[in-house]
């Protein structure tokens, strides 16, 4: 049967990824964006998550064509890099209130619902950077590491209805960001990932994918690095 799926951030990059394998699998596939729009054949409702209305109506949205959201992928996230020491703290706030309130806002309406049926799928995309850290991105970095305390928070709250919540933490990942990264810099993190390479992100989608499917349906809490073992012992 066919499931209602909303993936935060699904325009693009990782989140676009995750939305078109849930597509392929015949799922009613949703994305969030912010005035873009969504690419063809996905249905695209604009939401920033920083805003309680407008998450809330963005899922009004989703629920009107294709019911109730039973996994919701919050993979929307921004950077906002920079030293400790030079960062403000509005550039740390934002970061946080996007990457790590934003979860929070959909999780909880999406949570609503999933109550309701007494079954649901929230993962979380987190990154290698909240394990192990990553010089110029402390903002960036706690809000990842928040989404492990949320998600198994959330996993001890809803599991006795039949709701898991789980993260994936990608390493490097080929997206328009990753390419726009200078030839030397771009050497260089890959010479530290153990596989020799950057991921695909359909390597990520396929763990995101897998975590929703009946095959998963014991697995919650669970932080799974999809990251060629960059973060390994973290």
């Amino acid at each position: 049967m066919a499931r209602s799926v909303l993936v935060t951030g699904g325009n693009r990059g990782i989140g676009l990824a995750v939305a078109r394998a849930f597509q392929a699998q015949g799922d009613a596939v949703a994305v969030t964006h912010r005035g873009s729009g969504a690419p063809e054949g996905l249905l695209g409702v604009e939401c920033d998550v920083t805003d309680p209305d407008q998450v809330a109506r963005a899922f009004g949205e989703v629920e009107a064509v294709q019911g109730p959201v039973d996994v919701l992928v919050s993979n929307a996230g921004i950077t906002d890099d920079r030293l400790m020491l030079r960062m403000t703290d509005p550039q740390f706030l934002r970061v946080l209130d996007t990457n790590l309130g934003g979860a929070f806002r959909t999780s909880r309406k999406a949570a609503a619902a999933m109550l309701r049926k007494r079954q649901g799928r929230v993962v979380f995309i987190s990154s290698v950077a909240g394990l192990r850290g990553s010089e110029g991105q402390a903002n960036y970095a706690a809000s990842k590491a928040g989404l492990v305390g949320l998600a198994r928070s959330l996993a001890r709250e809803l599991g006795s209805r039949g709701i898991t919540v789980n993260v994936v933490a990608p390493g490097l990942v080929e997206t328009d960001m990753t390419a726009k990264l200078p030839e030397a810099r771009r050497a260089q993190m890959i010479g530290d990932v153990p596989l020799g390479r950057i991921a695909d992100p359909a390597e990520i989608a396929s763990a995101v994918v897998w975590l929703a499917s009946p095959g998963a349906s014991y697995v919650t809490g669970a932080v799974i690095p999809v990251d060629g073992g960059l973060g390994m012992g973290h």
